[in-house]
């Protein structure tokens, strides 16, 4: 729901419903932010580059996989949407609207 309401610009959210719905993982308060970061940076530089490399690989190969089957389906859908009856008379009524 967080990221339908989001995605519609529907309204702006929370920080905290952001991460209660998982689009970040983290919140840091204002007035320590820039500590935090870099601490994190400065845990994460200390990894190793290579498994990171990979792990990332990993999670991105499946995030991927998800959303090319999301657009597959949406390509489908919007296809179908300009060939609607509904669509050719949106469209019509756009073009003959009168001008102000």
């Amino acid at each position: 729901a967080v990221v339908s309401t989001q995605s519609t610009g529907e309204r702006q959210i929370s920080a905290e419903e952001a991460c209660t719905g998982g689009l970040v993982t983290r919140i840091f308060p204002e007035d320590t932010f820039r500590e935090e970061v870099d601490k994190v940076v400065s845990h994460m530089a200390k990894l190793p580059p290579q498994s990171m490399i990979i792990s990332k690989g990993l999670i991105r190969q499946e995030v991927k996989e998800k959303l090319l089957e999301v657009n597959t389906r949406e390509c489908i859908t919007l296809r179908d949407r300009w060939l609607s009856d509904e669509c050719m008379t949106a469209i019509m009524n756009f073009l003959n609207r009168k001008k102000k």
